[in-house]
């Protein structure tokens, strides 16, 4: 890869430091998508030892590109994202990949192709723990930045994903305890149930 290249992607990746996601930090600043990569990439190798079969590279490299097409689109909250959100921003990672010499690209579009898939174990455990990691943000960030529907969404968010991982069934409670816990001490109402 010549200086030349490299420059030009991460030039073109930048607006992730800046692009906001929906939810908001502990301070009541907009998270960005990068801040949200950097910690799932965090939370991925802080259980390492809870997944010894698991190859922490490949699944390192998926927390920290999988959101790079948003350099591109924005963030689109997933309670709100369509079909034709999912293929734009499919688009832009395309776009973005282009950039990158032939060997680079496929290892990226490799592992792209490996996280829509779903089928490896490293796949499975980065979507299970996307998910994750959006909920103990919200249950750190102020509830007045919270949408009513996300007072269920919260409870139920990655519970199907979390399955296959006994242990993210029990830090998926451990969360879901935490946010009846928020809405409790405001005095809402909410469903939603415990599994």
């Amino acid at each position: 890869m010549t200086p030349e290249v490299l420059l030009r992607f991460m030039n073109r990746i930048e607006p992730l430091k800046s692009g906001t996601r929906h939810c908001v930090t502990q301070a009541g600043t907009p998270e960005t998508v990068a801040a949200h990569s950097w910690r799932l990439a965090v939370f991925a190798l802080l259980l390492e030892d809870e997944f010894p079969k698991v190859d922490v590279d490949r699944l390192l490299r998926m927390c920290l590109i999988h959101d790079i097409g948003e350099a591109v689109t924005g963030d689109v909250p997933s309670f709100q994202k369509t079909e034709a959100d999912q293929r734009k921003e499919e688009q832009a990672i395309d776009g973005l990949l282009s950039l990158l010499p032939d060997d680079t690209r496929q290892r990226f579009q490799g592992l792209f192709l490996e996280m829509a898939e779903g089928k490896t174990e490293e796949a499975r455990l980065w979507r299970a723990l996307d998910k994750l990691e959006a909920v103990i943000q919200h249950n750190e960030s102020p509830l007045d930045s919270w949408l009513p529907l996300e007072y269920t969404l919260n409870l139920t968010y990655g519970e199907r994903e979390v399955t296959p991982f006994p242990f993210l069934v029990d830090l998926r409670l451990k969360l879901q305890e935490e946010t009846r816990e928020k809405l409790d001490r405001e005095g809402i109402s909410f469903s939603g149930s415990l599994q």
